[in-house]
């Protein structure tokens, strides 16, 4: 993974290009053997009416980086990724800054695959905790 890190990196920021990942800004930091790593600039612009991070934002980011995870981590690149499901529960509100959402494996199916991420201030404060669901689609 080391040797591929700054590889992998490219190619799952590379696939933001004209997509929601662009328009919200995601950017993919980092990735190791057990997580994937992308971070999210909170600003007006992912601001809900009262000036907080909306919860949608952080749901699309946390989708982001779950799907891309499990691509990464897939080790079949004949498939494709998709959510099915997703739940997230905020603890707490952010108005400005950075929300780093890390993607680890709970379940890695053939088929299914289940997702806990963490998304956390710069502070490494939990922002909100969402668990994800994939289906690989195998082409």
């Amino acid at each position: 993974m080391k040797n591929n890190k700054e590889a992998i990196l490219a190619a799952c920021n590379a696939i933001c290009k004209n997509t929601l990942m662009e328009t919200l800004e995601i950017e993919f930091i980092d990735v190791s053997e057990e997580e994937l790593i992308a971070k999210m600039p909170v600003n007006s612009r992912v601001h809900q009416p009262d000036g907080v991070l909306h919860g949608g934002a952080s749901v699309a980011l946390a989708e982001s980086v779950g799907s891309a995870a499990a691509f990464v981590f897939f080790k079949n690149k004949e498939v494709s990724i998709r959510g099915i499901e997703i739940s997230a529960n905020h603890v707490k509100g952010i108005k400005e800054g950075f929300v780093f959402a890390r993607a680890k494996v709970v379940h890695k199916g053939r088929t299914t695959q289940l997702w806990q991420i963490r998304i956390e201030n710069e502070a490494e404060e939990l922002i909100s905790m969402v668990k994800l669901t994939t289906i690989s689609l195998y082409n």
